[in-house]
């Protein structure tokens, strides 16, 4: 089992690391206290899911219990529980700008200055630092930035991160998807509905989808989709995003809508990509 702990700085991004780590399949667990490291371990170690990768993440949020870290991280040693250090920083200047961006205290001076603050967790994170086996300053990473140090560090071969494409049918008449991130309106299409033998069959059926697919206009559609989605995939997966909603839309969702969103999600498949296919109102 991969057992990482992730600490650091206050403001210096631990909390976006950890959703970072869930992204790449780390079972993550934030702001435990550091006495009970040993025993989490131990859990997951024995977890009938089989955990092969953890992170937690320990700060000075412990508040009188962080002084108990070093010798749970012994403990964690001497019952055979390798682990690794993921150390987060930034320069003073940038850690009180974000704090002061929040509107935030220090955690150890709350009632006074953002860099006394700094000052004291700088000492008492010092050794922690030294016995870590990464660390990275923040100071002039975005949060895109930051995603992709951490996808460098921690997948194999420096593997490229991927991204998921939700491909979804909807129709407009029962509402917009609102977590779409690009919507497709089909309505230009002609409607299988007014056909009588498919009025009520749906997207799912060959009779609607050669219905759909006879007009030019319906390949030359999605030609021009997976050529817009190819060239933009790449710059939402620089720019940090880990899951793209892609809404096709008709008027019901029953019939135009199905048949494509089943044809750009397989076209996207067969391009390499993880995709799913969801029709959110081919039930209603």
């Amino acid at each position: 089992m991969e057992f990482l702990v992730i600490t650091g700085m206050s403001g210096a991004g631990k909390s976006q690391a950890m959703k970072v780590m869930e992204d790449m399949g780390y079972y993550c667990m934030d702001n435990l206290p550091p006495q009970l490291l040993p025993k989490f371990a131990e859990l997951c170690y024995e977890s009938k899911k089989t955990l092969e990768k953890v992170a937690v993440v320990v700060d000075i949020r412990g508040g009188e219990f962080f002084g108990n870290l070093f010798s749970s991280l012994e403990e964690l040693v001497q019952k055979g529980i390798g682990y690794k250090i993921l150390f987060l920083d930034a320069a003073d200047e940038v850690l009180i700008k974000r704090f002061k961006e929040l509107r935030r205290p220090h955690p150890l001076t709350p009632e006074g200055s953002i860099i006394d603050g700094i000052n004291k967790e700088r000492i008492i994170l010092k050794e922690l630092k030294d016995r870590a086996y990464y660390i990275i300053d923040t100071s002039k990473l975005t949060i895109g930035m930051l995603k992709e140090e951490i996808y460098k560090i921690f997948l194999e071969g420096g593997e490229r991160r991927r991204i998921t494409i939700s491909v979804t049918s909807f129709g407009f008449k029962n509402g917009m998807l609102m977590d779409g991130d690009l919507i497709f309106d089909v309505r230009f299409l002609p409607n299988p509905y007014y056909i009588a033998e498919l009025k009520d069959i749906s997207g799912m059926n060959v009779e609607v989808q050669d219905y759909v697919f006879k007009w030019p206009q319906t390949n030359i559609f999605i030609s021009k989709v997976i050529d817009l989605l190819e060239f933009l995939i790449p710059y939402y997966i620089d720019e940090g995003k880990t899951l793209l909603v892609v809404g096709i839309g008709c008027t019901g969702g029953f019939h135009r809508s199905v048949a494509i969103a089943n044809k750009i999600g397989e076209i996207l498949k067969n391009n390499g990509h993880r995709t799913t296919i969801n029709h959110r109102d081919l039930k209603r």
